[in-house]
């Protein structure tokens, strides 16, 4: 349950993190898709009023008649207005003269109905966004009327006439077109927010369950220490227990078995300048500092030895005492608990708090020590 819990609230996050970043992604792009979209319809609709004023301009020069001029820009452009520009003619009055939708030629242009700018001037990318998202007044130009479903973004005249080529915007078809570009993005935005969100989810499970399996792996080997250890201490306790009944044992015989035994019952320190001898029952363990060989007594006294290590442990009952590094040797009395240390290592807490580390190429002989 806990695990479920942890995917959902992992999936709930990537979501919420996935979905907000790519909201605002999203926004920047399709603005700036639009902005690049109308840049290209403002350049074009511009260029296309420049070409047929100079077309005109160069028949007017030519002496073609204006009637006939009228007729041919007409025949040119009608329906074209259900594109996304167009173009059309009307003069200085602002009567249309040429226009795709025939039934406004003859009708007078309000310049109030138009969005326009001073003729040197044209609107730019991102007054037209803001025109076709707001519907609002920018950067000087004139009020914007619902009640026209084009407008005029750019004017041209023609040299030697009355007239002007004035470039329209198709608004209707221009939104349509920008609300497809919006549900495009829309539509990838989401499939690849969901793309993301059961990727991650798949990829996290993944990982989770390669965790799960060398955290179960680990806990297996742990367990498997556990239950070493565990023997070990229950070694221990029946090693220390045959210990003392072998030591009672030989406390009822006496020293009568003593009698050309190499094992010592008493070994002699001296604390100053005094010689005292202590029974080795009494020993917890004898360690080595600085060239000094001290013997500590499980009553927590500490005496010292003129005698190394490894002439005081030939001397020893080695089934109660082992050598447990170069520094220690430890009697099986004072130990209080063994427990694992670094690689395969082990570590003898004793009953004076002292910690005795033996080491990995010893622990296998300590063991066998331990079930003799």
């Amino acid at each position: 349950m806990k695990r479920e819990k942890l995917y959902l609230l992992t999936l709930l996050v990537i979501s919420l993190i996935v979905f907000v970043i790519g909201y605002f992604n999203m926004n920047y792009l399709i603005k700036v898709s639009t902005s690049q979209f109308l840049e290209i319809q403002i350049e074009s609709s511009q260029r296309e009023a420049r070409e047929f004023s100079n077309l005109v301009s160069f028949q007017i020069a030519n002496g073609t008649h204006r009637d006939t001029i009228i007729n041919n820009i007409q025949k040119s452009i009608e329906g074209t207005n259900i594109e996304s520009g167009f173009i059309c003619m009307f003069d200085w009055s602002g009567v249309e003269i040429c226009h795709p939708d025939p039934q406004k030629i003859g009708k007078k242009v309000s310049p109030n109905e138009s969005y326009v700018r001073p003729l040197d001037d044209g609107i730019d990318s991102e007054d037209f966004y803001q025109l076709l998202k707001n519907k609002e007044q920018r950067g000087g130009l004139r009020e914007f009327s619902t009640n026209r479903s084009s407008e005029i973004i750019y004017l041209y005249p023609v040299k030697n006439s009355d007239w002007i080529i004035a470039a329209h915007a198709n608004i209707d078809k221009i939104d349509k077109e920008i609300n497809k570009l919006k549900v495009t993005f829309i539509l990838v935005y989401l499939l690849t927010g969901i793309s993301i969100i059961l990727l991650s989810v798949i990829f996290i499970r993944y990982l989770s369950n390669y965790f799960e399996k060398e955290l179960e792996l680990k806990n297996q080997l742990l367990m498997g220490e556990v239950l070493t250890l565990s023997k070990l201490n229950a070694n221990l306790t029946d090693y220390r227990n045959k210990i003392n009944e072998k030591i009672d044992t030989e406390i009822d015989l006496g020293d009568e078995n003593d009698e050309g035994s190499k094992i010592k019952k008493r070994v002699l320190t001296y604390v100053k300048d005094k010689l005292i001898s202590i029974k080795v029952e009494q020993i917890a363990f004898i360690f080595t500092e600085l060239s000094i060989t001290s013997i500590m007594c499980l009553d927590g006294k500490k005496y010292t030895s003129n005698s190394s290590l490894d002439e005081l442990y030939s001397s020893l009952d080695h089934s109660i005492f082992f050598r447990a590094n170069r520094q220690y040797i430890i009697s099986v009395k004072a130990i209080d608990e063994i427990l694992k240390y670094g690689n395969n290592q082990l570590k003898i807490k004793t009953k004076l708090d002292t910690a005795i580390i033996i080491s990995k190429n010893t622990a296998s002989e300590f063991k066998k020590w331990l079930n003799s």
